[in-house]
């Protein structure tokens, strides 16, 4: 008599079976946490987690479970006065290219014999798709924002024809095919960045951030946020004098820019005299000295604790990027939202239109303007009332454990006898 199926292979088709999952990523706070914390539930899992980052996120990898595969990075290092480009898109674009160039076979040599069966990667780091289309092994792209719409190329035209004589430009794009070619890869550049080689894409955002979500496939599966335990940062506490609490951030990258660190000056003003408790997340160059002498109601901090300040939060000033968002409807805090460029212009048109915060453009803004807008949203009850049920509905998608179940159900399909693709998008010729 045959023994009954395992309980676990039964349960929506997954396999628990341990597996050696290789997570590729690139050294930003933004795309770092949410993978973090989907490392640490699969870690949780029983399966063993190879995490290739940059070395100043090992100690927070291994605190995940996680074992660190470290590379050098070409980014730009704050601790030596370097910045990005983030005004410039051809040189962005170009920075990206070359960290995958650099990265690529530092990779390949650390994994040379110790191949993943599975490789999860976020969209940004290039280089692991390549690795995936050489190992012949299923792939999982991971999104921390929304997803490419399916006419990206039309949306692409303008800035294309904008840049259709730009010398850099076109520099970029013949190293970038050379790079495909080399590997491999015969699909468009266009196509390796929007669409990708993966067999699934794991989105973690709520539905309601994408547009055309119903437009999808079955390939694309949104969790929600999936948000990290911050434990590798040092304890916060809010104010002894119960004032209400005011978390002024704007990312890793954007303190780096004058016109930004100029907000932080005028927001020390604007909020002197409130009732708020302002923490400012200032970066890494600006002196919380060189604000002279501080009002009692203002903490400035070269790298608040986010989540940890989010949890006593009432209201968030943030430069709107996906993650700082996901964190926000997480803890239920009110938003104003000041986008200065990529996804932050259309999360922050979003913010508004759900009515979970305010938007205030970027460009001249002061820091009077920024006040009256926290002091709006930070005590209309309605916008704490749709907050709320967003925050409810987007933990009922699942988050880390979500995304780890289909991980897992993509190994049983690996797994399984017969000739059966991973997913619905098949890998492209290579010649």
């Amino acid at each position: 008599m045959n023994a009954p199926p395992s309980p676990q292979r039964e349960e929506q088709g997954i396999d628990r079976r341990p597996a050696h999952i290789a997570l590729f990523n690139i050294p930003a706070d933004g795309h770092v946490n949410p993978n973090m914390a989907l490392a640490a539930e699969l870690v949780r899992r029983g399966h063993r987690v190879s995490f290739s980052i940059a070395g100043k996120y090992a100690d927070q990898v291994r605190a995940t479970g996680a074992t660190p595969v470290v590379y050098d990075t070409t980014f730009p290092r704050a601790d030596r006065g370097e910045r990005f480009p983030i005004h410039d898109v051809v040189a962005m674009s170009s920075l990206f290219l070359q960290e995958a160039i650099s990265v690529l076979p530092q990779q390949r040599k650390a994994f040379e014999n110790d191949r993943p069966d599975l490789v999860l990667h976020d969209y940004a780091a290039l280089s692991a798709q390549v690795l995936a289309h050489e190992w012949g092994v299923p792939a999982v792209r991971l999104s921390p924002t929304r997803v490419s719409s399916r006419t990206y190329e039309k949306d692409l035209a303008p800035f294309y024809a904008s840049v259709a004589k730009d010398e850099a430009w076109l520099a970029y794009r013949s190293r970038f095919r050379e790079w495909l070619d080399d590997a491999g890869i015969g699909m468009s550049i266009d196509e390796f960045l929007y669409v990708g080689l993966a067999d699934h894409c794991l989105v973690t955002i709520p539905r309601q951030f994408q547009a055309d979500a119903a437009e999808l496939g079955d390939d694309h599966t949104f969790v929600g946020p999936v948000l990290r335990e911050q434990d590798h940062q040092a304890p916060w506490s809010p104010p002894a004098d119960g004032r209400p609490v005011l978390l002024i951030a704007f990312g890793t990258i954007a303190p780096e820019v004058p016109e930004v660190q100029q907000v932080y000056f005028e927001c020390v003003d604007a909020f002197a005299d409130s009732p708020w408790h302002v923490v400012m997340s200032i970066g890494r160059q600006l002196d919380p000295e060189m604000f002279g002498q501080l009002p009692d109601n203002v903490e400035p901090m070269t790298e608040a604790p986010q989540l940890q300040v989010l949890a006593r939060a009432k209201a968030f000033v943030t430069h709107a990027g996906m993650g700082s968002v996901m964190e926000a409807i997480h803890h239920v805090v009110p938003m104003v939202a000041v986008p200065m460029g990529f996804d932050q212009m259309e999360n922050a048109s979003v913010i508004e239109r759900l009515g979970i915060g305010a938007r205030v453009p970027f460009e001249g803004v002061t820091g009077e303007e920024i006040r009256e807008a926290v002091d709006r949203v930070g005590t209309d009850p309605d916008v704490g009332r749709r907050l709320r049920a967003l925050s409810e509905d987007v933990r009922q998608a699942g988050g880390a454990r979500a995304a780890a179940d289909t991980v897992e159900r993509l190994l049983a399909q690996e797994r399984a006898p017969g000739p059966q693709p991973v997913g619905g998008r098949p890998h492209p010729p290579t010649g």
